[in-house]
């Protein structure tokens, strides 16, 4: 076996072995969204008053009771369901209307935020923490019952003012609004009629307890503690967050950052995020904290104290998102203002108009280290949607905007393909002439190939440029929600999962149901789409003959119906432009080859019948590498 046949197998193994360890160790299992339990939680660490550890370094407190039974607001808004406790002034019960947890009708609504008592609670609360001499009693707590001052419901027309009036007679207010997308603005007062200055430092936290149960667990996507401090973003997943160093002021596991002008601090999961975002411009202490004794996540965003004097107030605004993250939304609220149209698009995400409102708030979702190509495959995707409706459609009219940008690259290697076959008599000679002597052969290759102005690289170019758009394209339709439950056609109803039919039940012709994705009898049965990758790869082999060699002809022939089961289990988006991009580079190469004197015998090929490229007419005196 010579070093070409070594180099060529050993290629196949690693690859192969990529993709199998990919498959089975790494593959995320189905996503459920959270839903309602009955199982009761343990008590709630929120934060509550207690006197500073030093002034100026206000804490929230770690140990506080469960929500007591208390009046509700309900919350209804064109995207949301829920409702605020007003003990506490919690927004702890939140349901997304547009989004449900299965493709299934009649599949309940995916619930983001839970109060405490289920079994897994996760709200945000606001408040006050005392410093100085201030009692704690003297500012509201987690447990403390609001009354309502303003507005009965929640909706984008009707904001929700709650009131609440200390012992000593300091006056808070909140009023809770929320636009008709995810996204609340929470405005607190204290009003001080008494006669002594005091001081307080303003706060906002998002509380989770316990790790979700419905993460995707895989390590391409990252989800967690998610904060930007100063144009820095930074990322703690929750296996991470209970290790961090203790703090003096903050507890046994946070970490702490100090934003000068900008940022924001939040949970992100999957598809959804909870993020507090307080006043731009200003400065804010950003924390991430664990609770060991409650085993509870925390992300908060602390204010500087301020002076409240006599017969003064003073307000403190902090909004949160709370919702799904889909593009667009996201972007508009970084930008401040909503984009409609292609150009304006265009021009926001290339960075020349105006500036951002939220710096950075379009990275809460998780691009990789490749977002120089996750961002514009995205891009061009989403407007692909937008303007066609249709993703699957929007997928393989991606695969043409990509292959036209790479076409003059894939013409240089085709062409310099065909010239590497139109050489193999004259290497076979040169292997003869050679013999043993490796350095002879290796020697008249470089000369022939300058002779005839071949390199024998070109060819795997565009195979190379593919590797890293195949990856980024994975990314882009395992992490974006607009890729979730999107539809293409009859059964395929959700392209960010496998394929849903299956060879066991004759492609739902037979009346039993396909076997569970993730299991070895799925990666048996497979679909529809794996085995159309599988001939489309096959028959793009198909217009160059058969190897002469028979250790490349059997590894060769193998290839296409090893990646069909290898890929079966992976998104059926992906699978989707994988074949597309099969296509294009058939009918490219096909109509390369013919404008460079050659019609490949396709069906001549299949039955093995050749071992050269045939002619397209027979005194063709400019092929490539033909000598005239």
């Amino acid at each position: 076996m010579d070093d070409q046949n070594k180099n060529l197998i050993l290629a196949m193994v690693l690859s192969s072995l990529v993709l199998i360890v990919w498959m089975i160790l790494f593959a995320p299992d189905p996503v459920e969204a959270p839903t309602t339990a009955d199982s009761p939680a343990a008590t709630s660490a929120v934060p509550g008053a207690e006197a500073p550890a030093a002034e100026g370094e206000a804490t929230p407190s770690d140990a506080i009771a469960a929500t007591p039974q208390a009046p509700r607001v309900t919350i209804e808004t064109p995207s949301l369901d829920g409702s605020i406790s007003l003990a506490g002034g919690r927004i702890d019960t939140l349901s997304l209307k547009n989004y449900d947890v299965a493709v299934e009708p009649g599949s309940p609504e995916v619930r983001l935020l839970s109060p405490v008592g289920d079994a897994h609670p996760y709200y945000a609360v606001f408040g006050w923490v005392p410093g100085r001499d201030l009692d704690a009693s003297e500012v509201p707590t987690p447990e403390t019952v609001w009354e309502i001052e303003g507005g009965a419901t929640l909706t984008p027309e009707t904001p929700v003012t709650l009131r609440w009036e200390s012992p000593a007679g300091l006056v808070f207010r909140r009023t809770i609004s929320v636009d008709d997308k995810f996204m609340f603005t929470v405005t607190q007062t204290v009003e001080n009629p008494t006669q002594t200055t005091v001081r307080l430092a303003p706060y906002g936290l998002v509380a989770r307890h316990g790790e979700p149960p419905d993460q995707s667990g895989f390590f391409i996507l990252h989800e967690g503690a998610i904060r930007r401090t100063d144009g820095t973003l930074e990322e703690i997943g929750y296996g991470d967050i209970p290790d961090l160093d203790a703090d003096d002021v903050w507890g046994p596991a946070a970490s702490v950052e100090e934003a000068q002008s900008t940022g924001w601090v939040g949970f992100t999961d999957h598809y959804w995020m909870t993020t507090l975002i307080p006043e731009q411009g200003e400065p804010f202490t950003s924390v991430v904290q664990y609770v060991p004794e409650q085993q509870i996540y925390r992300t908060i965003a602390r204010m500087p104290a301020v002076d409240v004097a006599p017969g003064q107030t003073e307000t403190s605004t902090t909004r949160v998102f709370a919702g799904a993250k889909e593009w667009d939304t996201i972007r508009d609220y970084e930008a401040g203002r909503e984009i409609t149209g292609f150009l304006p698009s265009l021009t926001y995400f290339l960075g020349l108009e105006g500036d951002a409102q939220i710096d950075g708030f379009v990275d809460a979702i998780d691009w990789g280290w490749f977002y120089f190509l996750t961002k514009p495959i995205f891009f061009v995707l989403h407007e692909l949607n937008v303007l066609i409706g249709n993703m699957g459609i929007a997928i393989i009219a991606l695969t043409f905007f990509i292959k036209a940008l790479l076409f003059p690259l894939a013409r240089k290697s085709y062409i310099s393909m065909a010239r590497m076959k139109e050489l193999q008599p004259e290497m076979e000679k040169l292997k003869e002439r050679a013999g043993d002597d490796r350095q002879k052969l290796q020697t008249g290759m470089m000369q022939l190939y300058k002779d005839n102005k071949v390199n024998p690289a070109a060819g795997c170019l565009p195979i190379l440029m593919q590797i890293p758009i195949f990856f980024s394209l994975y990314k882009v339709i395992f992490v974006t929600i607009e890729l979730r439950h999107a539809p293409f056609f009859g059964p395929f109803q959700d392209l960010s999962s496998p394929d849903p039919t299956s060879i066991w039940n004759f492609f739902g012709l037979l009346p039993w149901a396909a076997p569970d994705t993730g299991t070895l009898l799925a990666t048996i049965f497979i679909g529809i789409l794996p085995i159309l990758l599988g001939i489309s790869m096959w028959i793009q082999q198909k217009l160059n003959p058969a190897p002469a060699d028979p250790t490349q002809q059997m590894i060769f022939a193998w290839m296409p119906w090893i990646f069909m089961f290898m890929l079966g289990g992976f998104a059926s988006g992906l699978v989707v432009y994988w074949i597309a991009n099969n296509t294009i580079t058939f009918s490219q190469q096909y109509l390369i080859m013919r404008s460079h004197g050659y019609k490949p015998d396709l069906w001549g090929n299949i039955r093995g019948k050749n071992k050269t490229p045939v002619p397209a007419t027979a005194n063709k005196d400019d092929a490539p590498g033909r000598k005239k």
